[in-house]
C-alpha cells in the first residue's frame, strides 16, 4: 500500500487490470486501506454497503469535466472506481493532471489564479443529468432528482488549492464551478474557460479503456477526469468508493467554506 500511494501521489491516477474478483466488500476493504471512507453527502450508497457509489449509465453519465464533489468543503481526497458492466466500444474515462496544469501557467496567469476563488454547487453535478433526459422514464427521471437534489450544497473553494499531503498547487475546477467570487458574469466566465482549457490540454491527459474487472485509483486533489459518452445505448456500470479529505486549503492559507444553507427542496408531487 506504501508503493501503491507513493506511486499515486507522484503519478495522479494508478490502473490496475483484471481485478474482477472483487465485490463490493473488497472494494471497500481495499479502499479503506488508502484512508477512512466517505459515501456520497446526497445519493445513498449501494444496500448492504458503507460507501459504495454505483454509476448507471442508465441514469448517471459524468461526462463533463469534473473534481468529484468539490460541492462540500472536506471533498474526496482519493477516489476507487471498479468496472462492473463495460460497452464493448467505447466509455473509456480521462483524466487531467491540474498539478501540471497549475505549474506550465504562464506566471502572470499563475499569480492570478492564487487569488480566485470559485463557487460550487452540486445543481450543476454530472452525476444528477444525462445527456437526453428526455429518453428517461418520466418516473425514474423525478425519482432521481428528488434524490440528488435533495439538498442543494453551495461551497467557496480557492481555484488554486494546496495538496494536503505533498504540498503541490493544483488548479481545482470542473463542472461544479458556477462562477468566480467577485467578478462580473462575463469576465467570470471567459476566466473559467481559459483556466479550464488549460487543464484540459492533451498533454495533461491520460485515457482508459476499461476492461470489466479493471480498478483505477486517482488523487482526485489532483486531477480533473470525465466518462466519454460515445457508447449509445449499451449498458455501462462502475461503482466508486472514495476516501475522506480535509477541507481545501488556498496559497494564503484560507479555508474552503460550506455557504450556510443546504437549501431543501420539497417535492410538488
Amino acid at each position: 500500500m506504501a508503493a501503491i500511494r507513493d506511486a499515486l501521489l507522484r503519478c495522479r491516477v494508478v490502473f490496475f487490470r483484471g481485478q474482477g474478483h472483487l465485490d463490493d466488500a473488497e472494494h471497500q476493504a481495499f479502499a479503506r486501506l488508502l484512508g477512512p471512507l466517505v459515501s456520497h453527502p446526497t445519493v445513498p450508497s449501494v444496500a448492504g454497503t458503507e460507501a459504495v457509489l454505483n454509476i448507471d449509465a442508465e441514469v448517471i453519465r459524468a461526462s463533463r469535466w469534473h473534481t468529484d464533489v468539490t460541492f462540500v468543503e472536506a471533498f474526496p481526497l482519493f477516489s476507487v472506481l471498479r468496472g462492473v458492466v463495460v460497452p464493448p466500444v467505447g466509455g473509456d474515462t480521462v483524466w487531467a493532471n491540474t498539478v501540471a496544469a497549475y505549474e506550465t501557467l504562464p506566471p502572470v496567469l499563475r499569480g492570478l489564479a492564487d487569488q480566485l476563488w470559485a463557487l460550487h454547487s452540486n445543481v450543476s453535478d454530472p452525476a444528477a443529468k444525462r445527456p437526453n433526459p428526455t429518453t428517461w422514464p418520466l418516473q425514474s427521471h423525478k425519482g432521481l432528482l428528488r434524490t440528488v437534489f435533495r439538498s442543494v450544497y453551495e461551497t467557496e473553494h480557492p481555484v488554486v488549492q494546496v495538496h494536503p499531503l505533498t504540498g503541490e498547487r493544483a488548479i481545482v475546477l470542473g463542472s461544479f464551478v458556477g462562477k468566480l467570487i467577485g467578478v462580473g458574469s462575463g469576465d467570470s466566465a471567459h476566466l473559467l474557460a481559459m483556466l479550464q482549457d488549460h487543464v484540459t490540454r492533451l498533454e495533461n491527459m491520460v485515457r482508459w479503456r476499461w476492461s470489466t474487472g479493471d480498478v483505477v485509483i486517482w488523487d482526485n486533489r489532483a486531477t480533473q477526469h470525465k466518462a466519454i459518452d460515445d457508447y449509445g445505448d449499451q449498458p455501462r456500470i462502475v461503482r466508486r468508493v472514495t476516501i475522506d479529505g480535509p477541507v481545501s486549503v488556498g496559497v494564503d492559507g484560507r479555508h474552503g467554506k460550506t455557504l450556510d444553507r443546504p437549501i431543501l427542496l420539497k417535492s410538488r408531487e
